[in-house]
């Protein structure tokens, strides 16, 4: 509390508005009929009833976080609390400790910001001090980097339980895989029969197919899914169709062969293999294989001028660049849909748009920028495809493509021109390389 809060709410008579912030790291306890939030509150309430002389009244709404972190300042409560403080709702914040606010001394410095901005007091119940001062500032901070140091201490000891429990091969936690359940009891993994029916069978599909996307199409044609699974409050997880990086991530699980793995390093796991590490090895050979072809193809990041513009309107996705060879000499680019190229092209009706004739039509659909010839001058000028699809995208805003009815709509930036511009495909146009 500042002497100049008080000074303030006796001279003007008015009720001076409190809002209580509280927070807590887990969720352990939450649905409790008395929580830490709750515990929080009632002393903060006690506080501001022993300043009700000087006009302290708190308010009905409540700040409350419980299972969010203090290291950052996402969390819903807190951006109640910080949009009522800008719209003039609030006089006081009232906490129960300071690292109930924030662990991080920059965005605790943030905070207090914002709060002498909007002349807000802020108070500790239980660690007093006096913002009006330097030495209270600088107390205050003080007390903030131990919250922070604290806060990291925290973190660097679960990274080491995490580490140690890797090397001696347990499992130490995290969302269950597709072939295994986590025991309730012991927290380790046991194998689910069914699933690992179908982990089994994936690997020899891949090894059947030697690609990825066949296999996603076989999956989905099956009905299969990746892991269900249900968190502690009973919410329902998992169960989304397979794609191209679910079904390498799943390939590259050494947690199939009865190991686990700590960044860079193996271990030996105490869980039971479900897949023959002959097949594994083989599986793995492929997929380096077919890695390796496509890393000797060169990419170039900088030609596509629709890159992160340009979405397909049957499927919502976004259309990314990608290039076909034909004999190693004569290289194309067009844009395919990401739905498609994750779970195949049955996915998704929109075809695949030759990348030249879209970027030069696009173009031409900068040239009547308003009263401004020059901007599509502009656009059109630059040799360097890096500098033109900067240009490029400080006029566009997207570009929808419509396959189903080969429509084109270019929705251009607010500075540029307001209204979007629709354009239709030439049969030229809309054939694939």
């Amino acid at each position: 509390m500042t002497d100049s809060t008080t000074c303030k709410s006796t001279r003007t008579g008015k009720a001076y508005r409190c809002a209580i912030y509280s927070r807590k790291s887990s969720e352990e306890g939450l649905d409790q009929d008395f929580s830490s939030l709750d515990s929080q509150r009632e002393s903060a309430e006690a506080y501001i009833k022993s300043q009700a002389q000087v006009g302290w009244v708190c308010l009905p709404d409540r700040y409350d976080d419980g299972g969010y972190t203090g290291g950052n300042m996402d969390r819903p409560a807190l951006a109640r609390l910080l949009a009522d403080i800008e719209a003039g709702h609030v006089d006081a914040v009232i906490v129960y400790k300071v690292d109930r606010l924030s662990r991080s001394l920059l965005d605790f410095a943030r905070m207090m910001e914002i709060f002498e901005r909007h002349q807000i007091a802020f108070v500790s119940v239980t660690q007093q001090f006096n913002t009006a001062t330097s030495m209270g500032r600088l107390l205050l901070n003080v007390l903030l980097s131990f919250a922070q140091f604290e806060r990291e201490i925290i973190s660097e000891r679960t990274r080491d339980k995490i580490a140690a429990a890797r090397r001696k091969g347990k499992w130490s936690g995290g969302m269950p895989r597709l072939g295994y359940d986590v025991d309730p009891r012991s927290k380790k993994l046991v194998v689910n029969r069914k699933e690992a029916a179908q982990v089994r069978a994936i690997f020899k599909l891949y090894l059947e197919h030697q690609a990825l996307v066949p296999v996603v199409q076989e999956l989905e044609r099956r009905g299969w899914v990746n892991k269900r699974w249900v968190t502690r409050k009973g919410r329902p997880r998992g169960g989304r169709p397979f794609t191209k990086p679910r079904l390498y991530d799943l390939l590259t699980n050494v947690l199939y062969v009865g190991k686990v793995r700590h960044k860079h390093e193996v271990h030996g796991g105490e869980h039971r293999a479900i897949v023959d590490m002959g097949i594994w090895d083989q599986v793995q050979t492929v997929l380096k294989q077919n890695g390796a072809a496509s890393a000797a193809v060169p990419r170039s990041h900088t030609d596509a001028l629709l890159q992160g513009l340009l979405r397909c309107v049957a499927c919502g996705c976004a259309m990314t660049p990608s290039h076909a060879t034909k004999r190693g000499i004569r290289r194309y680019r067009y844009y395919l849909c990401a739905a498609a190229q994750k779970r195949g092209r049955h996915t998704c009706p929109s075809p695949s748009l030759p990348a030249a004739a879209i970027e030069r039509l696009v173009v031409e659909q900068l040239q009547p920028l308003g009263n401004d010839p020059s901007a599509a001058n502009e656009v059109a000028g630059p040799r360097d495809p890096q500098e033109q699809a900067r240009l490029v995208r400080a006029h566009v805003e997207r570009v929808d493509y419509d396959g189903v009815h080969d429509k084109l709509t270019i929705q251009l930036r607010p500075t540029a021109l307001p209204a979007p511009t629709d354009q239709s495909l030439s049969p030229s146009q809309e054939s694939n390389p």
